[in-house]
């Protein structure tokens, strides 16, 4: 193969490859969503971040230990203080089991329906994550207060006292002759544990979908405004059924949803930007995957564009080397041919 023919391949593979590098702007990363799923980069996501989940797991344990092993502070009751304890002991509207039906499992199938159709693994990943991260966070801060503050449910008396005779000791404290596990309940009024985990879950949700339809892009589409809202509407139904049910004042309640929706945005800035940013639609580890492959790319056309600075500077060597060849040649066969004009002329000059 030629100079000339081998110049024009490398030329033609270093024009292919320059092709492909990645075009700023929106667009391009968004149609780039589809080469990151779970069987592809899935297992390098995970690894990435074992020790969050290996956190998450530490979570969990503590939430458990904190509501089953901790007794709540045995607060005072005075007889005086049963006057605004004595509501009826009722069966909860949204039971203890849909906690996490509401609050783990909702939003998931929502992040798996997304990953359905953009095909987004770190966009799965991290929203799952932030998600569990939102609600035991919430749950271990809940539990917390709730063991620390012992505060009386409103059915409290039903449950100390669940034939209706009171009995206080000398101090004017009640003496209860109820079940143990039904009393211990009594004493975790504040904060709300379902509306925290509600606020937190759904909480989460609605920031996630804030930033996938592009609530803020200032174009005025109410019906993203319902989508968003329609999370938070159920997060409040649930907190109002606590009261409703006599389980829980209406101050628990509100500090149970002021935790919950705290921590969801703590925990969904931590792998989102804000739903009112450009990028709001994807994680921060897409955006800094696609810098770090750009990155990458960019460093890779810069050494071949030297490499191909150094062909061309070799060919022009090349080719200046062979027209001096060429020219010295010529020089050498005219002396040549002159040398033998000359001495031909010797030989036949008349004598």
């Amino acid at each position: 193969m030629s100079l000339s023919e081998r110049r024009t391949g490398f030329f033609s593979w270093f024009e292919k490859l320059r092709g492909m590098a990645p075009t700023q702007g929106l667009g391009m990363r968004e149609v780039q969503l589809g080469q990151h799923t779970v069987r592809s980069h899935g297992r390098e996501v995970a690894r990435t971040h074992m020790h969050d989940w290996l956190i998450l797991l530490l979570l969990v344990v503590i939430v458990i230990v904190m509501y089953a092993v901790i007794h709540p502070f045995d607060r005072f009751v005075g007889k005086d203080m049963m006057a605004d304890l004595k509501y009826p002991l009722k069966e909860n509207t949204v039971p203890f089991w849909a906690v996490p039906v509401y609050s783990l499992l909702l939003p998931s199938l929502v992040f798996l329906f997304i990953y359905y159709r953009r095909r987004d693994v770190y966009d799965l990943h991290h929203g799952i994550l932030g998600l569990f991260f939102a609600v035991f966070i919430t749950a271990v801060i809940t539990d917390a207060i709730k063991n620390a503050v012992g505060r009386p449910r409103p059915d409290f008396f039903w449950r100390c006292f669940p034939d209706g005779k009171d009995v206080y000791d000398s101090l004017g404290n009640v003496r209860c002759h109820g079940q143990a596990s039904v009393i211990k309940e009594g004493h975790k009024s504040f904060p709300s544990g379902h509306t925290s985990g509600a606020f937190a879950g759904l909480g989460f949700l609605s920031l996630y979908l804030s930033g996938k339809i592009k609530v803020f892009d200032r174009r005025g589409h109410v019906w993203k405004l319902c989508i968003v809202i329609l999370p938070i509407l159920l997060a409040c139904l649930i907190g109002i059924s606590r009261v409703d049910d006599y389980w829980h004042h209406w101050q628990d309640v509100f500090a149970g949803g002021v935790i919950g929706l705290a921590i969801a945005t703590f925990c969904y800035l931590q792998f989102f930007p804000p739903p009112y940013s450009d990028d709001g639609w994807g994680p921060y580890a897409y955006f800094r995957m696609l810098e770090e492959r750009s990155a990458q790319q960019t460093n890779g056309v810069n050494a071949l564009n030297v490499q191909v600075m150094e062909a061309q500077v070799l060919q022009q060597r090349n080719e200046q080397n062979n027209q001096s060849y060429t020219s010295s040649e010529e020089h050498d066969s005219g002396l040549n041919d002159l040398e033998i004009g000359r001495s031909s002329q010797e030989i036949y000059k008349p004598r």
